[in-house]
Order: C-alpha cells, then structure tokens, then sequence
C-alpha cells in the first residue's frame, strides 16, 4: 500500500484517476489487462492508458522509474500491458565528495528519490546529469560513478561518488573569419572570458555552452547593428585539451560586406491600413547604415500600430533586397494578414520561486489571443533581461486544433538576492562603509526591496528602496525611498546637516528609450554650525564664548575685552568661520516637493557602454507645504561612441541648471548648487563659484555660498591598457573639463538676524579700532559680500584618470590641473573614490 502511495504521488495523470475511478466503467475495466505486476495495482497501471495514446502511457510508465521492462499487444478491443517491476525499493540517496555543488542542487538533476524504485538505467542517466551538472560549473575532469548498499529493511541505499577535480575553464578563445574587427574586440564583448592568474576571483572563464551561444548571439547583433546584413555565425568548436588544462574555444564567422540603406518603405496588403499611415513608425531611413536592431525596433512598433488599429492577425515581414555591388540594401516592410492562429495556453516550467503573473505579465498577448511571433519573440527579450533566469527559451507547440498553439516556456532561475558589504574612501566624505541587503525578485513577485546602512568619517545613514515594477497590473514602475542621514562638518563643509525624508515615485515608459518619471519628495532638515576646538566655525558670537560679548555701541560687532593678550583668540574670522549665511540657515526647514524626470537611453551597455546616448531633464517645485520655495532645472546629456582602436570610446558630456526662489524669502544658502570636481574636475568640492569674501582674513577662504546657475563640458577617451588582460578592468582615461557656477541670489544684509532692525545699515567686517579696543580682527559686520568670485569666468582643466573595475567594486583615480581660474576658487588636484561589495 506505501509503496502504491509513493507512485501515485509521482503521477499527476494516477490523482486524476483516483477521481474519476468512481465513474469509470467495468467495460473500461475489461478493456485493459494487466499482466506481470505484484506490488503496483493494476488501477494504476491501466490510468496511464485510458483516454490517452498507448504508446505515450508506456513512455510515462518507465519514467516512474518502477518498472523495467512494459510491453503491449492488443488483442481485438483488448489492450494488454505486460509489466515487469524494478525489485529495490530506495531508501536514501547520498553523495559523498561533493565540495564545490551543493547536495540539494545535485538532488534537482537526478531521476532516483528516496522512496522510489531503484533502476540501472536511470542511476547511469543520474551519473551523466550530475557530470553536465559539475561541467556547466566549470569542473569536466570530474568523475561520477554509483553504487548500492543494503539495507536491513530490504530496501538500498543509492551512493554517487564524486571526485570533482580541478576546475577546467575556457583556456583560449580564437576567431577565424574576422576581418573588420579584430579579435581581441570580439573577445571583449563576450561574457565568458579566458582564464588567468585571477581565475581564483571569477566564474566567468567557465566553460559553459550556454553563455557562449549567448555571446554567439551578442556578435552576431553586433554586426548586424553596424551593417553587416549579410553576417552569421558559421559554427562554434569547444575542445577540451587536457595538456593545456581547459577548453579550446574557436568561433567562425563570415562577415559580408556593410550595407547601406537605398530605400526604406512599406507595403500594406491589409485593405483599411495605408501604407502612409505606418510609416512614422520606421526607425530607419535612406542613407542610413543598415541596422538590424532598428529593423527589430519598426517590425515591433508597426505590429504594435496595427494591432491598436483592430488587425490581430498580421505579419509585418522584413524584405530585403542586396545589391551586392554597391553594397546597398532596399528595405520594405511588408504588412499582409497572418494565419489565423490562437494561443490556447502558455505552458510555464522551470519557475520554483518565481511565481506564474510575475512570467505572464511580460507577454504582450494571453490565452484566447491571437498568436504573434513578434510579441512572442519580445516577450523572450524582456524575460531575459529580468535577470531571475539563466536562460529563457520559448517553444511553440500544435494545440489541440489546427488554429491552436500551445507556447512553453522553459526557464531556468538564478539567484536574485544579494547581501554586500562596500567600503572605500573619498576625498569629500573621507572613509565610508556600507552594509546593504537587496532582492530583485522578492517573494517570486518580481519586486525590488533594499535596506542599506552606511558609516563614514563624516556621515552616516539608514536607507529603504521599494519598487513595484507592474503597478496597477500596469508596466508602471512605482516605488517609494525613505532615508535619514547625518553628514559631519569638515573642511569642505562648515555645518552639521541631519536629513530625514522620503520619495513616491512612478516610471512610466512612453518609448523602449524614453521614460517619463514624476515624484513627490518631501524631508525634514536640522542644519548646525559647530565650535568645538578643533572646528571653530561659531566663534564670532555672544553665545560661542564668554570671552566674546556684543559692542553696545556697534550692535553686530563682537570684540574682545581683553585685548590682544590671548593670542589663541587673535581672531575670530581668520580660524574657518562660518559665514552669517550658514548661520541663519541653521534650524530646522521642511522641503516638499513635487517633480519629474524625463531621461533618454539608447546605451548599448548600461553597465561598460561603448555606443549610445544617454540623457535626463529634471525639474522639481518645492512649496507644496514646507519652507523651501523654489524651482530647479537641471539637464545632463552624456554621448559615447566607440573610436577606432579596439575598445576605446569617447564620452562627450554636456550639463546645466538653474535654481529660483519664489515667494517673499529669498534662497537658503544650502538650497544653492554647490559644485566643484563634479563640474571642472581639479577643482575642491564647494570650490568654484560665489564665496563670501568678507570672511577671509588670515589666508582663509571663505565660505562656498553656491550659485543659482551652472553649466559645464568635458570630452574623455577611455582606453584599455595594452598588454594587461581585460579581466583586470584596468583603463586610462584622458579628459578636458569647462564649467562654470554663478548667480548667488540670497541675502547678503544680516542686520536683522543679527538684531539690529530691518533698516539697519550693512556694516563690512571692521579693521580698525573698535572703541579702544585693540583685537580688531575679532570684529564681524553684518553683511557679506561675493566680489570677485561671482563671476563669469569659465573655469577649465586638463587630466587623467585611472579606471579600475576591481572584484572589490569599481575605483577611480583623477590627478588634473586648472588651466584657468579665478583668484578665489579652491583647487584640488587629486580625487579619488571607490568601494567593494563582496
């Protein structure tokens, strides 16, 4: 009876029976005869029969795994299943040696489970699994072999013994066929790599013909994008060499020759749809170079048109018609009705934590809808680029009629989930750690949580992002981000600011390239001026000192009473002070806001781009509620093209902004751009733009106040370093940078925050003697001035850089020099950042 029960836990189609046994008939019964069997019961056996294809049944029967041999003849009406039974039942499975894969994820690939039958058959079928298993890991030297032992209940244990060995990678990787790019090219935008002294660190020199088709595939895309209508693969050769200690990997292609476009246009032969009416959906045109992902791109958007327009059956068919001497291609895109084909299901396997919807949701058509190869073949590419799965594969299959089709999908997951812990050092924040955890696919909805904590030498923080990618079952992105954080004074900074606030946010996509994003941001900020002993940036104040106490006879003016006898209070203004702008900042202030991004992206590579467009518009208003009460724009457009050396790209880089007050207050000093290397690099943080210059006695700088405009350029060519491999991510960078900060708009008469009344005259900082007293530079006036360094004089800088994409995260080094300057800008020739998540 047990072992009956284990079988019809393995057999969907034996439940349906133990259902339906009840209705079936005695004639049923009559029809089917069983012969040979003992322990399993013959209702079981005759299930895999009834309703279904006889030689399916046999099929399904040996897949139980409890049977070695089914034969079947028929006699008249009658069906005769002669079975012989598999004699050992399983008691447990065990592998011993296994090291570099885990147990469980073995257990996933082998046919015999406890409880089970035993089978030779399938035990060699589990060695070979388990050995394409330690192959896709990078192990095909390892050896697996089984065998049984006894068990004193008379069932057996099944053991696999594993010896994994070393791990075997790609050790080379060869082109032949290549002529218009070379091959260390091609080799550069391909996943798998070879391997190398830092084959310790990485998985990606593992021989796995998976990835390797993938890679197959990002060349071949790649030479249709730039031309090459004539390009394909002509096949790929993996060679293990034992001397050599991995896989020889050799791909052949031939490249044709680029072609140009002669003519693009459209044929209808769907009565009601003119061919004019879809030509605004055509992404490429004469003169251009032929380009498959714009040939994608069309077929998709007119199959998008028609389809809005009412014509469910349609096939949009690109036509194109080579003349190989002048090396054009006529294009035509040919809409004509399609076979009347339905969907009538979609088939998910593989899926154990993503769920069904999260799946369905990226297909463009259901069950009951008419089939499209286009939406089909676009649903593989968003499912793909998802990153839950390995890989995706979408099969089409003959429904139950001759207008049904039944579409599989089989995918295989990976993990989605991540706990890094980063750490690095900047020239801004000093010293900084963060502990975050992530998950791209939480609960198997498809949504992406992340919790972050970080610590630095001048700030810390707390950090919580949520999206939900298809709200209101809509491919609408909504999510929110809470987050507080206190950043330290230092000595680019002469405030404590405490930030505690949060983003609602919704992504909606008007094009594959263009996305509209509004957001409602609303945070609470407590901003103070420290001085302590070694941050003396309060002093010039009644309250900062006992020694300091506020001249009578010139209110606003801070003196000392003892003279220049202390020479440790020599001066106020000449040890960092703060300006009076930072000072009537201080206090609490409250930020709500609405805005919107509006960003373009045609990147080939979000991560490493070579090619593409990059760009974002950004407006925020702040005065739904709170204190601040302002309007900011800024803009940012970023250009890489790939120049003519192997993996040296151009980046071209254009930004801008503009912040203005509304209201009756005018703008907080820290509402202001403040910029510096992230504009001209060679420049300190806060260091270009309008200072007060009332506040610079004894060498100091004086305060950064920032600017309500800016605006800025920089050309760079990054390159590879030749001769060290590409795994190392090592690139040279050379760049020109040009901006300028400008436009401080805020008060500059703090008569009334000092408390001398609204009319009161704007005193300098006094020089001279104050009443008798002699420690003049101790005195403060009561307004501030930016002469000098509000100005329009563009600053410019030359450079390097040194570009590390480190398994520890990635590190940049910048050493530039200003080539022009105003005489009150702070430079700072040297930055660096980084981090690590591991």
């Amino acid at each position: 009876m047990k072992f009956r029960q284990a079988l019809l836990g393995r057999s969907a189609q034996a439940a349906i029976l133990v259902a339906g046994l009840v209705a079936s008939s005695a004639a049923m019964a009559e029809s089917i005869i069983v012969q040979g069997n003992s322990r399993v019961d013959s209702e079981t056996i005759r299930s895999y029969f009834i309703g279904g294809d006889a030689n399916e049944g046999v099929k399904k029967l040996y897949e139980t795994g409890y049977f070695s041999d089914v034969k079947i003849n028929r006699s008249g009406g009658t069906l005769v299943v002669r079975v012989v039974e598999n004699s050992q039942q399983i008691n447990h499975v065990v592998f011993v040696g296994n090291s570099k894969v885990k147990a469980e994820d073995l257990e996933k690939e082998t046919r015999l489970h406890s409880g089970g039958a035993f089978s030779e058959a399938a035990a060699q079928t589990d060695v070979q699994r388990i050995a394409d298993v330690y192959r896709r890991a990078g192990r095909s030297a390892a050896k697996i072999s089984y065998r049984t032992v006894s068990v004193p209940n008379g069932t057996v244990d099944v053991v696999y013994d594993i010896q994994e060995g070393d791990k075997t990678g790609v050790k080379e990787i060869r082109f032949q066929g290549n002529h218009a790019y070379s091959s260390s090219k091609l080799i550069g935008m391909m996943e798998t790599t070879e391997m190398n002294y830092l084959s310790w660190l990485k998985s990606s020199d593992v021989y796995d013909p998976d990835r390797i088709a993938k890679d197959a595939e990002v060349i071949r895309r790649y030479y249709l994008k730039n031309g090459y209508a004539d390009f394909h693969v002509i096949g790929v050769d993996a060679t293990f060499d034992p001397s050599a200690g991995g896989y020889i990997v050799t791909i052949s292609v031939e490249e044709g020759l680029p072609y140009t476009v002669s003519s693009a246009t459209v044929e209808s032969h769907l009565r009601g749809v003119d061919a004019s009416a879809l030509e605004p959906d055509l992404r490429i045109h004469t003169g251009d170079l032929y380009n498959g992902d714009q040939v994608d791109k069309t077929v998709e958007a007119m199959t998008r048109e028609v389809g809005r327009r009412g014509y469910a059956f349609t096939n949009i068919r690109p036509r194109g018609d080579r003349d190989p001497v002048n090396h054009t291609v006529a294009l035509a895109f040919v809409v004509e009705d399609g076979p009347r084909v339905y969907v009538e299901r979609i088939n998910i396997h593989g899926n154990t934590t993503t769920r069904d919807y999260v799946i369905r949701r990226e297909f463009d058509l259901g069950e009951g809808d008419a089939y499209n190869k286009t939406l089909v073949d676009k649903a593989e590419k968003r499912l793909n680029a998802l990153g839950f799965f390995k890989k995706v594969k979408i099969a089409n299959e003959q429904g139950t009629a001759a207008d049904r089709v039944v579409l599989d999908v089989d995918v295989e997951e990976q993990s989605t989930g991540s706990f890094s812990v980063s750490g690095g050092y900047s020239t801004t924040e000093g010293f900084l750690a963060e502990v975050s955890v992530s998950q791209s696919n939480f609960l198997g909805r498809g949504e992406y949580i992340r919790t972050a904590v970080s610590v630095g030498q001048y700030s810390k923080g707390i950090e919580l992002n949520y999206t939900e990618p298809f709200f209101l079952d809509q491919r609408l992105a909504a999510g929110f981000d809470a987050y507080s954080k206190v950043t330290e004074a230092s000595s680019w900074q002469y405030y404590n600011n405490w930030v505690t606030g949060g983003t609602l946010r919704l992504g909606v996509p008007i094009t594959d390239e263009i996305t509209f994003s509004p957001r409602y941001t609303a945070y609470v900020s407590r901003l103070s001026i420290p001085n302590s002993s070694n941050m003396l940036y309060n002093d010039c104040s009644s309250s900062a000192s006992s020694k300091y106490n506020q001249d009578r006879n010139n209110p606003g003016v801070y003196t000392d009473p003892n003279g220049s006898s202390d020479s440790n209070q020599s001066s106020c203004l000449s040890n960092g002070e703060a300006s009076l702008a930072l000072k009537q900042a201080a206090g609490n202030w409250v930020t709500s806001m609405v805005g919107y991004t509006l960003s373009y992206t045609d990147l080939d590579n979000y991560r490493d781009p070579h090619q593409g467009i990059s760009a974002n518009l950004k407006q925020d208003f702040a005065g739904v509620g709170g204190d601040s009460k302002f309007i900011r724009t800024t803009g940012d457009v970023r250009y890489y093209h790939e120049l003519y050396f192997d993996n040296v790209v151009g980046i071209a880089r254009v930004q801008g902004g503009n912040i203005t007050g509304w209201g009756k207050e005018p703008l907080r000093v820290v509402d202001n751009f403040n910029l510096g290397n992230s504009l001209v690099r060679g420049f300190a943080p806060g260091g270009i733009g309008p200072r007060d210059m009332s506040n610079t006695v004894g060498g100091n700088s004086g305060n950064a106040l920032g600017g309500t405009n800016y605006y800025g350029g920089s050309l760079e060519v990054q390159s590879p370093i030749w001769g060290i491999p590409k795994d190392i991510g090592l690139k040279l960078a050379v760049f020109a940078d040009a901006g300028n900060l400008q436009g401080y708009k805020g008060v500059t008469n703090f008569g009334s925050y000092l408390g001398l009344g609204s009319g009161a005259v704007c005193v300098p900082a006094r020089t001279g003697t104050v009443n008798g007293y002699k420690n003049q530079q101790t005195t403060q006036g009561s307004c501030i001035n930016t002469q000098g360094s509000d100005n329009g004089l563009i600053r410019s800088s030359v450079g390097v850089g040194l570009i590390w994409a480190s398994p520890m995260g990635p590190i940049r080094f910048n050493y530039a020099f200003a080539t022009s300057k105003s005489s009150t800008d702070v430079l700072q020739q040297f930055s660096f950042s980084g981090g690590t998540s591991f």
